[in-house]
C-alpha cells in the first residue's frame, strides 16, 4: 500500500515541515516574549509575528518542493537530508529579510527570528531523522517494500544483487533475473533469486504489476537490446535505472554532464571543484585553525618547553610533502626525534619502537599533540582541516606506481586529519585502505562530512596506537 501512495506520503512530509515551522514559530515567540528568560520590548503585536511566521512556513515548503525535497529518495544518505534542510531554510529566511527591507517592517525581534531559525532548522532535522530510521527499521522488518527485477545475470547483475543484499534499511527486494544466455545460476551462485526468463519476457513480467524498478545490468555489447527494454518498461510505467558495465571504474557519484547536445558521463566530479565549496571549506579551516590555536596554545607551550628541556634541537620539524596539484610545501610539526640527516627523515618510515624518537616525542606522537602546528599550515593556505594526509615527495613517487588512483588524493587540499585517519588508518597500516578512503572523501565532501570526521576524530583517533 505504501510503495503505491508515494504521492500521499510526499503531501504528508510537506504538511508536517509546515506544522513543525509552525509549531516551532510558537515555541520561539513564547521564549522570546512570554517565557520570562530574555529582556524583551514587544513593540509588534502577535498577529504581526503569526503573519510572517505563516509567510515564511508556506515559502519554505514551496521553495522545498520546487528542490524536490520530498520526491522519494531511500537511496540518500540522512546527510543529504540535512544539507537540503539547511539550504531550504538560509534561502527561505535571506527572503524573508529581503521582504522586511522592501515593506519596511523593520520592528520584528533580531533576536526572536534568531531563534526560530536555530529552533526550525534542529526540529526538522531531528524529526526527520526520526521518520527515516523509523523507516528503516521498517523496511529491516520487511514492510515498505519496493521490487526490482534484474536484467541481466552476469558479473554485474550479481555484483547489484550482493550490494542490495547488505542493505536491507533500503527496502528492495530482488524478484529475480532476466538472461538470455542463462536459464540458471551457476552453482556457486544458486543462494541468489532465480532467473525467471529472457529479455523477450519482460513485458509479460511487467504486466504483472509487481515489478516497481527495473535494473539493467548487460554488458557493453548488448547495447542494441537497450533502446526496446527501455521503451517496454515505460509503456508499463516503470522506472528503469541501467549500470554501466564499467561502473567499476566510476566514482561513488558519478555527474552526467553535457557537451555539445550530448550527455557524458564525468569519470571523477568532485565537489570541491564549484567555487562555493571551497570558498565554504576555506571560511571554516580560517575560524577553525584560529579557534584550535588559541585553545590549544597551553599545550603547545608544554610541547616547546617539553622539547627543549628534553632534547637539544630546534622545537619545529619542517618537512617536505605534497599536496594539492603536486605541489610541495613544508609541513609543520614539532620535533619528535633526534636531529638527523634531513635525507633519512624523507626517505624512512617511522616504525615502532623507532630508536630516533625521543622520549617525550614519543608522548608527542601518541597524543597527536606533534600535529598541532600544522593549524599554521591551514592559515597560511598548504592544508585544509580534513583531507587526505600529505605523503613526502619521494613516496608519493614511489605509490603512484604501485597503488592505483594514488595522485587522486592531490585534486583537493590535504588535511590534518582525515577519512582514513578517522577510521585508524595511521602509522603502520595499508595505504591503499588509505587511499580508498581518501578517495570516497573526494567524491563524497560534504560540509557535514567534514564535521563528521572532526568529531570522529576528537573521540577516537588523537590517541592512536598506530601513531609511532
Amino acid at each position: 500500500m505504501l510503495r503505491q501512495n508515494q504521492r500521499f506520503l510526499s503531501q504528508l512530509y510537506m504538511i508536517a515541515d509546515l506544522v513543525c515551522t509552525l509549531l516551532v514559530f510558537l515555541i520561539a515567540y513564547w521564549i522570546k516574549f512570554d517565557s520570562g528568560w530574555l529582556v524583551h520590548a514587544k513593540s509588534v503585536p502577535f498577529s504581526t509575528y503569526l503573519m510572517w511566521g505563516t509567510v515564511y512556513s508556506f515559502s519554505a515548503v514551496l521553495y522545498g518542493f520546487y528542490l524536490q525535497f520530498y520526491s522519494p529518495k531511500r537511496h540518500k544518505n540522512f546527510s543529504y537530508d540535512i544539507l537540503k534542510i539547511l539550504q531550504i531554510q538560509m534561502i527561505s529566511f535571506l527572503g524573508l529579510l529581503g521582504i522586511f527591507y522592501f515593506s519596511n517592517e523593520s520592528n520584528i525581534s533580531r533576536q526572536f527570528l534568531v531563534i526560530f531559525i536555530l529552533l526550525n532548522f534542529v526540529s526538522i532535522s531531528l524529526y526527520r531523522y526520526i521518520v527515516k530510521s523509523v523507516l528503516s527499521n521498517f523496511r529491516r522488518r520487511g514492510f515498505n517494500k519496493r521490487f526490482v527485477l534484474i536484467v541481466g545475470a552476469g558479473s554485474v547483475g550479481r555484483s547489484f544483487y550482493n550490494n542490495l543484499q547488505q542493505h536491507p534499511e533500503l527496502g528492495y527486494e530482488t524478484i529475480g533475473f532476466l538472461d538470455d544466455y542463462q536459464k540458471v545460476h551457476l552453482i556457486e551462485h544458486r543462494q541468489m533469486k532465480p532467473i525467471i526468463g529472457k529479455l523477450d519476457d519482460l513485458q509479460e513480467i511487467l504486466a504483472s504489476g509487481t515489478v516497481d524498478e527495473v535494473i539493467v545490468a548487460l554488458p557493453l555489447d548488448a547495447h542494441q537490446k537497450y533502446s526496446q527494454i527501455i521503451e517496454t518498461c515505460e509503456q508499463a510505467g516503470v522506472k528503469t535505472l541501467i549500470i554501466p558495465d564499467f561502473f567499476d571504474l566510476l566514482p561513488a557519484r558519478p555527474l552526467i554532464d553535457n557537451f555539445a547536445g550530448i550527455p557524458l558521463i564525468n569519470v571523477r566530479d568532485v565537489p570541491l571543484d564549484e567555487m562555493s565549496n571551497r570558498f565554504m571549506k576555506r571560511c571554516f579551516d580560517l575560524v577553525f585553525s584560529i579557534a584550535a590555536i588559541i585553545l590549544t596554545s597551553p599545550f603547545m607551550l608544554v610541547a616547546f618547553i617539553g622539547i627543549k628541556i628534553t632534547s637539544p634541537g630546534p622545537v619545529l620539524f619542517k618537512q617536505e610533502r605534497m599536496g594539492l596539484d603536486r605541489k610541495s610545501f613544508n609541513m609543520y610539526k614539532f620535533r619528535s626525534m633526534k636531529v638527523t640527516n634531513s635525507n633519512v627523515a624523507d626517505t624512512q618510515w617511522t616504525v615502532e619502537n623507532d630508536p630516533r624518537r625521543t622520549r617525550f616525542g614519543t608522548f608527542l606522537r601518541r597524543t597527536s599533540m606533534d600535529e598541532l602546528p600544522q593549524f599554521f599550515n591551514v592559515l597560511f593556505g598548504h592544508m585544509s582541516v580534513v583531507g587526505p594526509r600529505p605523503e613526502r615527495p619521494f613516496f608519493v613517487h614511489q605509490f603512484k606506481g604501485e597503488i592505483p588512483k594514488y595522485m587522486i588524493k592531490h585534486q583537493i587540499r590535504p588535511g590534518i586529519t582525515g577519512w582514513a585517519q578517522a577510521n585508524g588508518l595511521r602509522g603502520d597500516t595499508s595505504i591503499q585502505d588509505r587511499i580508498m578512503h581518501d578517495i570516497f572523501y573526494i567524491e563524497n565532501w560534504t560540509f557535514i562530512f567534514d564535521l563528521k570526521i572532526i568529531c570522529k576524530t576528537i573521540v577516537k583517533g588523537l590517541m592512536n596506537k598506530n601513531a609511532y
